[in-house]
């Protein structure tokens, strides 16, 4: 993440950001909405208090954030606390022109209470400079000025309000929602030009919630601001809260469509040759034909593995290590094909593959490279004229001899992070990581990982799990301290194609940091469709601390029933059902946005038969998860990502195998629909 935040491109129009991190003057919300997909960082404090707030624009007219805060001196005799909270904005009507904008929205509905508030508000812009905001809030809202709520008239239980989770964490506070006294606010913001912006608000808030010792006093409601958009739409706001106290809040905007270098910084693709210069060159023989594949296709970072020719067809099957898009990877390939095939082959059948098992083929037609290639509107034709099929028949010979033992090895810095322990809110890992592949025969691969740590503030972590269920990921602090050089994985794993449609994978060895054992899976993924079915079974033990050869007497069977679906748009929803590490049975629900250039935002939880009195703090498993393709930072190709997923606490309950190579995973960029999504990258 701090990578992202030092790096990232920002965008030119993003809204004013109150201290709670969504869109709003400086402590009130406005009805305003960011672009779409923008992921927005703020990072707000005042006296005594501080807040980080991530907010995603996951829809034009909805956005989520997530919030950490610190709080000093909370409420006397508790002590400084570290308050995790998540809020919902929603839109219930655009502005117009002769109407405002309305949002409804949630704050802190599933954290401690400490931020707990609903709100109506409107906002309305006037000479695109002038607005104005007006609204009524309950909860954390409801301070000054307060008044017998307006929805009584729907029953007495809207009259009152039940204290907030009584300070635990994870619980969805319907029973509270709109109930108890309310109270208006509202405030007005006037854009002196592009950079400058002045900011002013009335704000109901007496923090009441903090107790006596929240280091300021509240002497007036009203808020005072001026902010300062820089050139990338990053924002600095100074402010002046409640008559005593100065405040700065700092906002950091990513577009995840925008990359942070644009693309082209790679190789450009090889320029298709004239048909008279691929024609004088027909007499080569095939090994010639064969060796100058191999070479030019290793130029575009594409393995060759598997090559069949038949009259006016070539089937060619690669593997690609460099593009993060199938469709750059099918497009080199296709160009390559081009230029080195005799001019009878018309049809180019091209299957993408994985440790030589083939994963699904695309047909091309020679003309339609020609005819195609300096067309305005190449991308969607192309694609309306290629044929995505299940894969091409693997007949005996169509393996190239070479192809296998095949050997790879990856060697780099890994940076690990760990958040949210109230001893240390951020904890991080970094060393050196080591990964040997040896693909011994189509599909079957002995791999290893090994991380050694050079500098880790993980292993100063004390904190002794309280968890009544086996410890399958509360000691992990145990492990952070007991281990150094350390086997991640050491597996022997096979992949094979049991059928038309269908995928197989068994693995065994040490799967994961914290087990080890058997694990299989099988996936049912048509090509065209846009859902998928799996279900995988797995046997492990508890490996030991230190990471190495060992096991503790923990054993489980565990395994999932999942369905996969690609949603209109780019969205992308999951759901596994079965049992956990901990032998807990129950289900997880994910959604992920994903951008066409890989970038991915995505939340999910996780509900199993573990009360949440069993499962602690936090109450249920669930966290927020981003992944980033190197190639966005970098603008160069490459399949490598950023992957960092964030849970408010790590606990035991509805914890699942962390395996490596997934079916889903590994098939998905191969399918028709994401071959869609990526295919304006076949030409480049």
């Amino acid at each position: 993440m701090a990578l992202v935040c030092a790096g990232a491109a920002g965008i030119a129009e993003a809204q004013s950001v109150s201290t709670y991190g969504t869109p709003g003057l400086l402590e009130i919300p406005t009805a305003e909405m960011f672009e779409d997909g923008t992921l927005a960082f703020t990072a707000a404090g005042f006296r005594d208090t501080a807040r980080g707030t991530m907010t995603f624009q996951m829809l034009p007219w909805a956005l989520g954030s997530f919030r950490y805060a610190y709080i000093k001196g909370f409420d006397g005799a508790v002590g400084d606390r570290y308050d995790r909270s998540f809020d919902f904005h929603f839109r219930l009507r655009e502005e117009s022109k002769h109407g405002p904008a309305i949002v409804m929205g949630l704050r802190d509905f599933g954290g401690t209470g400490v931020y707990a508030a609903e709100y109506f508000v409107a906002t309305k812009t006037f000479h695109d400079r002038f607005k104005l905001t007006g609204g009524i809030g309950w909860g954390r809202m409801a301070g000054r000025g307060a008044f017998a709520n307006p929805l009584g008239i729907f029953g007495d239980r809207f009259e009152t309000r039940p204290s907030s989770n009584d300070g635990e964490t994870g619980q969805l506070d319907f029973g509270n929602w709109f109930r108890g006294d309310a109270a208006l606010f509202g405030g007005a913001s006037w854009q002196q030009n592009d950079r400058l912006t002045f900011l002013a608000e009335y704000s109901p808030d007496l923090y009441t919630a903090e107790g006596d010792n929240i280091g300021f006093d509240i002497h007036s409601p009203i808020n005072f601001g001026v902010q300062y958009r820089f050139k990338n739409g990053t924002q600095l706001t100074t402010s002046y809260l409640y008559g005593t106290t100065l405040g700065l809040t700092f906002s950091y905007f990513i577009n995840p469509r925008k990359a942070v270098t644009p693309g082209g910084q790679g190789a450009a693709p090889p320029p298709l040759r004239p048909r008279s210069q691929v024609a004088a060159a027909a007499d080569r023989t095939q090994s010639d034909i064969r060796g100058r594949l191999q070479r030019a296709l290793d130029q575009e970072g594409l393995r060759l593995v598997y090559l069949s020719d038949s009259s006016d067809t070539v089937q060619v099957g690669v593997e690609n290590t460099r593009y993060g898009q199938a469709a750059q990877a099918l497009g080199r390939t296709a160009r390559v094909l081009a230029n080195e095939e005799p001019p009878q082959t018309e049809q180019f059948n091209i299957a993408l593959m994985s440790r030589g098992v083939p994963l699904s083929a695309v047909r091309v037609n020679r003309d339609d490279l020609y005819e195609l290639e300096h067309d305005p509107d190449n991308a969607w034709r192309s694609f309306a004229r290629a044929e995505v099929s299940d894969t091409i028949p693997l007949v005996d010979g169509g393996i190239l001899t070479d192809a296998f033992p095949h050997f790879s090895y990856r060697f780099g810095p890994y940076l690990n992070f760990s958040f949210f322990d109230p001893d240390d809110p951020l904890r991080y890992e970094v060393g050196a990581a080591l990964g040997l592949d040896y693909t011994l025969t189509p599909g079957f691969t002995l791999s290893t990982g090994l991380r050694l740590p050079i500098f880790s503030t993980l292993d100063d972590s004390t904190r002794v799990s309280d968890s009544p269920l086996p410890h399958v990921r509360s000691d992990w602090a145990i492990y952070a301290r007991e281990s150094n050089l350390r086997i991640e994985h050491l597996t022997a794993e096979y992949l094979w194609r049991p059928g038309t449609n269908l995928y197989a994978r068994t693995t065994l060895g040490y799967l994961e940091t914290m087990f080890g054992g058997l694990s299989t899976e099988l996936l049912w993924y048509p090509t065209d469709s846009r859902l998928a079915l799996g279900v995988e079974a797995n046997y492990v033990a508890q490996r030991d601390f230190d990471v190495l050869f060992g096991f503790q007497n923990y054993t489980v069977a565990t395994g999932h029933a999942s369905a996969y679906y690609d949603l209109p748009g780019e969205y992308h929803a999951q759901v596994d059902v079965g049992r956990y590490l901990a032998g807990d049975y129950g289900a997880t629900f994910a959604l992920d946005r994903e951008f066409t250039n890989g970038f991915k935002v995505g939340a999910f939880f996780t509900l199993t038969n573990v009360s949440s009195e069993e499962f602690g703090e936090g109450s249920f498993d669930k966290g927020i998860r981003l992944e980033i393709p190197v190639s966005w930072l970098t603008g160069r190709p490459s399949r490598n990502k950023l992957a960092q997923t964030i849970r408010p606490v790590l606990r035991d309950g509805g914890a699942r195998l962390s395996m490596r190579n997934r079916l889903y995973g590994v098939t998905r960029e191969a399918r028709a629909q994401n071959l869609s999504r990526g295919w304006g990258r076949f030409w480049r």
